[in-house]
């Protein structure tokens, strides 16, 4: 027994050798992704700059990677399965940084189960071969699971202790942001986070380092002097002047407002670099000079992160001052939530019926879960919808087909509406969308990309000035507030080289009233100020929310992480005064209690 127990032994430790070469080696390979494929500062970072942070990186995959072989039973199988997850998450975060400018979060691995997106991109022949290999290996793992009920009894012994084992150091590590974990401990001895830029912070503290920074988190931290008497007393300061301005308001009628957050749709001309002719937003110039307020919108992301300005559109808070680990509320926080306030809630509480749209499937961000916390009374989707039109066989449905969806809704009753609509027609893929453009671009890399994307702003401008002109007819007045939610990842590093971080960060928007004839304003706007927007329109109550909002725009039009328009000038950092500052601290309280405290502030939303 004890001569069996040895040799056990003696392979254990060959195996656990062999493993610790391909964790560091595998380790290497996301540094490697990390620092845009370069073995030189890859192995800088690895064995001179950050050699404690690499090996603590080392020793959390040594513990997957046996966490898996004692699952498949398998050394050789348990390791193909690590290896091949390893490979996947770096041709991920490569691409991810390629396309977006930010690294791999561990939430972003919740989109593996997004079979309706994956097929979008890969197309249906890659699709298909995805699927008969994730088929495959789910087939292989089991029956290797299945074999390895057979070992012998001393062998399954020290499986079952190295799986418990494993698992419990698994649920440790999970709790890296918790306070006194000694994991995190370790990493504090040398890291320097840099949590307002995930991608610097994935820099300093490698790929293992950064991603485990982004593990579970409070939504916000809390700030000195919390307490239900202090959100009482904002409170009670702004609602008494949302009291005053809504005696004014009681004789007028409500009109239908409608939210439409278009896909990627940003004017190409504001890049320095790109040159589209003609000019595919000609229709949208039109439309944005009949409106009440027109300019750009500051967007937390490039290229990607929809549901994060969607988030902050109708919910009135910023992204900003959120955990930096809190990186997509949509799948992260709202699910948790029994309910949270919004636009959805407000207009409600003002006896509106409320409905989003989206022509695409439900799950994407878990959208049927967070509008159903949000409390919209309807959600249409692709299956849902009457119309579903395609400018293209390998597009999405068209933003007419949606505008005619919403005009539709519009119709179908006679009380006030509050419609959000979130457009695809203008998501990537755009290589094979159109075999036709009429635009043209000068002397850039990807340019079928970049004409196929001015041909879908186009359609996009043209279907939206018909919606508007349509919308003239209706019975009821109607504000629409439209925006793009995000810069394309269509252009080649010479040109974001070329653009400072503002610039490649700016969509455009414009707020159409039927009942105002004012001046067009021009004016740089973030997506949390459209309900104070919403809130100032004749025929919409004030809440003492939106009136805190209302100070907050005036006070700071827009802002993101290094991004601060103030008093007309964009800034990486700001001072504010005393008195703007009590503002800015009443907002951050506000927010924080809906985030993460007691929610003493539900009815500042009513």
């Amino acid at each position: 027994m004890v001569s069996k127990l040895k040799a056990i032994a003696k392979k254990m430790w060959f195996k656990l050798l062999i493993s610790v070469i391909i964790v560091l080696a595998s380790n290497y390979y996301l540094q490697l992704t990390q620092n845009n494929w370069s073995f030189s500062l890859a192995t800088k970072f690895a064995f001179s700059w950050h050699t404690e942070k690499f090996l603590l990186g080392a020793l959390v995959l040594l513990v997957i990677d046996v966490f898996i072989i004692s699952i498949a039973g398998s050394f050789l199988v348990g390791n193909s399965f690590y290896l091949l997850g390893i490979i996947l998450l770096g041709i991920a975060n490569a691409m991810k940084m390629s396309l977006r400018m930010e690294p791999i979060y561990p939430d972003d691995l919740k989109m593996i189960i997004e079979w309706t997106m994956l097929k979008d991109i890969l197309g249906n022949p890659l699709f298909f071969v995805f699927i008969l290999t994730v088929l495959g290996l789910i087939f292989w793992l089991a029956f290797s699971f299945y074999r390895s009920l057979k070992l012998s009894l001393t062998k399954q012994k020290v499986r079952v202790v190295t799986l418990l084992v494993t698992s419990m150091l698994l649920v440790y590590i999970s709790n890296f942001n918790q306070p006194n974990n000694l994991l995190r401990k370790a990493y504090d001895k040398t890291a320097l986070w840099i949590p307002y830029s995930q991608k610097m912070n994935y820099y300093n503290t490698g790929f293992m380092g950064g991603f485990l920074f982004n593990l579970k988190v409070e939504g916000m931290e809390k700030p000195e002097h919390y307490s239900k008497a202090e959100i009482n007393k904002i409170m009670t300061h702004y609602q008494e002047e949302a009291d005053k301005k809504n005696q004014k308001k009681s004789t007028e009628e409500q009109p239908d407002i409608v939210y439409i957050m278009s896909e990627s749709f940003s004017d190409p001309s504001k890049l320095e670099g790109v040159h589209v002719t003609p000019d595919p937003l000609k229709d949208y110039r039109d439309v944005a000079s009949e409106s009440i307020l027109s300019g750009q919108m500051l967007s937390q992301n490039y290229g990607g992160g929809t549901a994060n300005i969607e988030f902050e559109a109708l919910t009135g808070f910023s992204m900003a001052l959120l955990n930096p680990q809190m990186t997509t509320p949509y799948t992260m926080m709202l699910p948790k939530k029994e309910n949270f306030p919004s636009m959805v809630s407000t207009l409600k509480s003002q006896d509106y019926k409320t409905t989003a749209i989206h022509p695409y499937n439900t799950s994407m961000y878990k959208r049927k879960d967070v509008y159903k916390v949000f409390g919209f009374d309807q959600f249409l989707d692709e299956k849902t919808m009457k119309n579903k039109e395609k400018l293209s066989k390998e597009g999405f449905i068209s933003d007419k087909s949606a505008f005619k969806e919403v005009q539709q809704v519009l119709k179908e009753s006679k009380e006030p509406q509050f419609i959000h609509l979130v457009t695809m027609q203008t998501h990537m893929p755009y290589t094979n969308k159109y075999s036709d453009s009429k635009y043209q671009v000068k002397e850039l890399d990807n340019d079928v990309n970049i004409v196929n994307y001015a041909q879908d702003i186009a359609y996009t401008s043209e279907a939206l000035k018909g919606f508007i002109e349509e919308t003239k007819t209706n019975d009821r007045p109607i504000l629409i507030c439209f925006w793009g939610d995000h810069l394309p990842s269509i252009y080649p590093d010479s040109v974001i080289d070329e653009n400072d971080k503002v610039t490649t960060h700016l969509t455009e928007y414009f707020v159409y009233d039927s009942q105002d004839t004012s001046p067009t304003l021009k004016q740089v706007i973030s997506p949390f100020y459209f309900p104070s927007v919403v809130s100032q329109t004749a025929g919409v109550k004030a809440t003492g929310f939106s009136m805190l909002l209302e100070e907050m725009h005036y006070l700071l039009p827009a802002f993101e992480n290094e991004m601060y328009f103030y008093n007309q000038t964009w800034k990486k950092e700001i001072t504010l005064s005393k008195e703007d500052q009590a503002i800015f601290d009443d907002y951050q309280m506000i927010q924080y209690d809906i985030v993460s405290g007691q929610q003493y502030s539900q009815h500042f939303f009513k």
